[in-house]
């Protein structure tokens, strides 16, 4: 027999139960109002207990109503706060269970995907997806069985709000922890956000991708050409994620690889450069688009990334020497349409100055007295110093050190990279400038 006061209980759930039922769109939304005031953090015995022992009746209820009416943004937002707090509430593993079986995943990730939804909407279906995923592995991995993983990914690239964004991220790290069947799926995912128009999806992902790369061990095959492209973007605080993950990435076995792709990328293919010349002729404005030519701001970028990796393990400032570094970042400091390209290539051919005795010997001598004692003087304003028959001397430079360092010692017998043909583009930018010095002389 159940007592008077657990009648009492009973007939006020079903009251409730039967005004939620009975109720237009205007008093549904009263309804969520008042219940996420009042329920707000409680645990699911108390969430029970408010509910006699029939939470879950009103649960369904809440599941059904999503599923019916998600497409059209009606109370989205407050529906989904109120089902959170089901699922966020401590031992709430039944509730969990039985918003999944209802097709709740699936239900979260077609509301990223809606493009009528708003966006605080959308930012409450993440954050359900949060709270999903750091219940367990298993509900990690069914969210990745369901796509979740390309559907959260496309929602970064697009979201217009940096908030809605840094959740998603909060959501792709939980996605990568504890996930090893998906793990890699997740990182794949993160390096397809690369390429994204949008600065903060790019910061976001370089960040992640640094904690997803750890975890994975190995490296995906585009992960160099994808970073390495990143570097294109007038934004520093990507640029210096970018760096960030290009730091560690010299610890694995695309290091040689990525050497390389920074080397080589301090001297731009005359197709890119090439592009200025119609600019030139005719647009008197052509400083003010030089100045944010991404393959000039890569150039730069570039140049800075190899003076952190240098400063950071001398092995590998050894290695980029026999990649013919000094005379690359020599060719950089002539590039008089990029003043940023000339001043990070001047700082970090001035450690290897510092470091290598060898590169020392082999700068002056290409530099001359004059250019040589300005650049001594100070490295960081010679950009400022120098004049267009410099600049060329600079960017026509046939420094190579190669022979020198196996002579000297500082051999690399014992580096496993294959150093390939001189490449032909970068050859041709050369012969560009030493035409030019003739012409001029």
């Amino acid at each position: 027999m159940t007592s008077i006061k657990e009648q009492a209980a009973i007939s006020r759930l079903l009251s409730f139960l039967q005004d939620w039922d009975n109720a237009g769109k205007v008093t549904r939304s009263h309804i969520l109002s008042n219940f996420i005031e009042t329920n707000q953090g409680k645990t699911a015995p108390e969430l029970e207990q408010e509910f006699s022992q029939g939470a879950s009746l009103f649960l369904v209820r809440l599941t059904t109503w999503l599923r019916l009416t998600y497409m059209t943004g009606l109370c989205l937002e407050k529906l989904l706060k109120s089902i959170g707090i089901f699922l966020s509430a401590v031992s709430s593993n039944r509730y969990l269970i039985e918003f999944l079986e209802v097709g709740g995943i699936l239900t979260l990730l077609e509301i990223l995907g809606l493009e009528k939804i708003k966006e605080e909407d959308k930012k409450e279906s993440i954050k359900l997806l949060q709270v999903i995923a750091n219940s367990g592995r298993k509900y990690k991995e069914l969210i990745c069985e369901s796509y979740g993983v390309r559907s959260i990914a496309e929602f970064l690239a697009k979201s217009k709000s940096e908030e809605t964004q840094e959740e998603v991220q909060v959501l792709l790290d939980s996605l990568v922890h504890g996930n090893p069947k998906y793990q890699n799926q997740v990182y794949k995912g993160l390096i397809a956000l690369l390429p994204s128009a949008s600065p903060k999806a790019q910061q976001l992902s370089l960040q992640t991708l640094r904690t997803a790369q750890s975890i994975v061990g190995t490296t995906h095959p585009s992960i160099v050409d994808c970073v390495l492209n990143v570097l294109r973007t007038m934004h520093l605080e990507v640029q210096y994620e970018a760096i960030e993950l290009i730091k560690d990435l010299a610890n694995y076995d695309v290091c040689t690889v990525l050497l390389k792709g920074l080397v080589d990328l301090l001297i731009p293919s005359v197709k890119e450069t090439s592009k200025l010349q119609p600019k030139i002729l005719n647009d008197s404005t052509v400083l003010q688009l030089t100045a944010h030519l991404p393959v000039f701001l890569q150039q730069a970028a570039a140049a800075k990334a190899i003076g952190v990796l240098a400063r950071s393990n001398t092995t590998l400032a050894e290695q980029m020497l026999h990649l013919r570094v000094v005379h690359s970042l020599m060719a950089a400091m002539g590039n008089m349409d990029h003043s940023n390209s000339q001043r990070q290539a001047t700082l970090t051919l001035e450690y290897f100055v510092q470091l290598f005795p060898v590169v020392e010997e082999h700068v002056r001598k290409s530099m001359g007295e004059e250019l040589y004692k300005l650049f001594l003087s100070n490295a960081e304003d010679l950009y400022m110093k120098i004049d267009s028959i410099q600049a060329d001397i600079l960017a026509a430079n046939e420094v190579n050190v190669t022979r020198a360092l196996n002579l000297s010692g500082l051999s690399n017998n014992n580096m496993s990279f294959y150093l390939g043909p001189p490449d032909q583009e970068q050859l041709a930018y050369i012969t560009h400038f030493q035409d030019d010095m003739e012409g001029k002389e």
